[in-house]
C-alpha cells in the first residue's frame, strides 16, 4: 500500500506520545505503524478508551485490562496491562486481587457451560 506522508507523521506523534506515557511502544502498535492507515484508527481507540472522558479512573481502566488480559490468556498482554497498571498508580496487592477476580470469573464461565450441559445430559431440573 502507498504510505501518504501526512499519514506517516501523524503515526509518529502517536508513537511518541504512546512512548512518553509508557515508556515503550506495544508492539501491536510498533507492527501496525508500519501502516498508518491501520495504526492511526487503532491508537485512536485505544487512547479513546483509556485517557478519554470517562466516569472510571486511569488505574480502576488499567486494573479491568489487567483482568481481561488474564482471561485472554496471553502472557504479553498480560506482561503490558501489568506494567501499564503499575504506571498507573495500581499497587502490587491491586493488581494481584484484579488477577483473582479474573481467575474465579474463568472458573464460574466454565461451571456455567458445563453444569448446564451436565444437567441437560442427566435430566435434572434447572430453574
Amino acid at each position: 500500500m502507498e504510505k501518504s506522508t501526512e499519514l506517516e507523521k501523524e503515526a509518529e506523534k502517536r508513537l511518541e506520545m504512546e512512548k512518553a506515557a509508557l515508556g515503550r511502544i506495544p508492539v501491536v502498535h510498533q507492527v501496525l505503524s508500519e501502516r498508518p492507515d491501520l495504526f492511526i484508527p487503532n491508537f485512536d481507540t485505544s487512547a479513546s478508551i483509556f485517557m478519554g472522558k470517562g466516569v472510571l479512573d486511569l488505574k480502576t481502566k488499567r486494573l479491568i485490562s489487567v483482568a481481561a488480559a488474564a482471561m485472554g490468556g496471553s502472557p504479553y498482554c498480560l506482561r503490558a496491562q501489568m506494567e501499564d497498571a503499575k504506571l498507573a498508580g495500581a499497587t502490587e496487592d491491586e493488581i494481584l486481587e484484579a488477577l483473582q477476580i479474573s481467575a474465579y470469573m474463568g472458573m464460574t464461565r466454565v461451571q456455567s457451560v458445563s453444569f448446564r450441559v451436565f444437567a441437560e445430559m442427566f435430566g435434572k431440573e434447572t430453574h
